[in-house]
């Protein structure tokens, strides 16, 4: 028998090889007689499967959580998860794997390109469902010959935020501001308050700390130490930690959540769990603004362009993002070098400048 148990997991896993194919799945049982059990049955159903031709069905939602499962533990995981919800938003979870379309591959494409996210984030959705696809088939499930659509990744010029623009942006997320459909403060109920608060809090914390979306929007308070003003971030994108320092208007935001918050998590959602993916607000604040070509990661963007416009070296910079590999923070090379053949003009002129000067003096005697 193959059961295993991981270290991340209270359940029982599958996991055995048959035709030259490894089969992962969890049991989602701690009973390892009954997950033995499981195992017999499945590998008699790959059996007849394989000899009768004949595959069970499995529906889009079921397909694509039993591949999020097999790749628990993995640093694409949390990810994935994320991208589970926004891509059952868009192709229905009960409906058959076997009877999805190429046409709905290309609603996915066309509904997240109109939400303005990137070609990247499009791509890793429609990943997403080539890898449930794939997963099912080799576990034996009916599955549907597609066609996915092509996404062009392109390197767009680097877009990040000047003073002003960064100005207009939090302007249009002030919590206290009226129009666009937002009632007088004292007419808002609850629920209204505290998105429109949240929303100008979360962008204010990207802008500062540079970190991804998700690191921030889901933060626990026991990451956060105001006494030495310091926040404790996991990037669960690459499985590292890292110790940043809060700059002024960070620390007054978080001091005032924390005397208002009621629970384990900074933002938190209706439900009062964290906040997860939900960036609609910051969406329209960007269109408001007159930013139509910004989006959410421009903020992370932007902090780094102002580091290294600053005087902070590409490596640095790189400890700050978290980047595991230099090459993604190399995007903003071409700002450290303006900045070295900035200062290499002002020091040739302080030079010529001197000699000028010398010569003046070596004339005037």
């Amino acid at each position: 028998m193959s059961i295993v148990k991981r270290s991340n997991s209270k359940f029982w896993y599958i996991q055995f090889q048959m035709n030259g194919h490894t089969f992962i799945m969890s049991s989602k049982t701690t009973n390892k007689r009954a997950a033995e059990q499981m195992e017999t049955e499945w590998k008699a159903k790959l059996h007849a499967q394989n000899f009768l031709g004949h595959r069970p069905p499995v529906t889009v939602g079921e397909a694509i959580k039993q591949y999020c499962e097999s790749k628990t533990g993995t640093p694409s995981h949390a990810g994935l998860i994320s991208s589970a919800r926004i891509v059952c938003k868009i192709i229905p979870p009960g409906k058959k794997l076997d009877e999805i379309t190429s046409h709905d591959l290309e609603k996915v494409k066309r509904v997240r390109l109109a939400s303005g996210v990137g070609s990247q984030t499009i791509k890793h959705n429609l990943n997403l469902i080539r890898g449930a696809i794939k997963f099912a088939k080799r576990l034996g499930y009916a599955t549907a010959e597609v066609e996915f659509p092509s996404i062009a990744l392109g390197r767009s010029p680097l877009r990040y935020l000047s003073v002003d623009e960064e100005t207009r942006l939090l302007r249009e997320l002030e919590p206290t501001r009226v129009g666009s459909g937002l009632a007088p403060t004292s007419q808002r109920d609850v629920e209204t308050m505290r998105n429109v608060q949240d929303a100008y809090d979360l962008v204010v914390l990207l802008l500062d700390t540079g970190a991804r979306y998700s690191e921030i929007a889901n933060i626990e308070w026991r990451r956060i130490d105001l006494e030495t003003r310091t926040i404790h971030l996991w990037r669960a994108k690459v499985k590292n930690e890292a110790v940043l320092y809060m700059t002024d208007r960070v620390r007054r935001i978080l001091e005032r959540r924390r005397q208002e918050s009621t629970g384990q998590h900074v933002f938190l959602n209706r439900k009062g769990s964290a906040r997860g993916y939900a960036t609609q607000a910051i969406r329209k604040a960007f269109r408001r603004a007159g930013l139509t070509d910004c989006r959410v990661h421009t903020l992370r963007h932007t902090h780094a362009s102002r580091l290294i416009q600053n005087g902070m070296s590409v490596y640095e910079v790189r400890e700050v993002l978290g980047h595991s590999d230099i090459k993604t923070t190399m995007r903003y090379a071409h700002l450290e070098a303006r900045q070295v053949t900035s200062r290499a003009r002002d020091v040739i002129n302080r030079l010529n400048a001197r000699e000028a000067s010398a010569e003046v003096a070596t004339h005037g005697q």
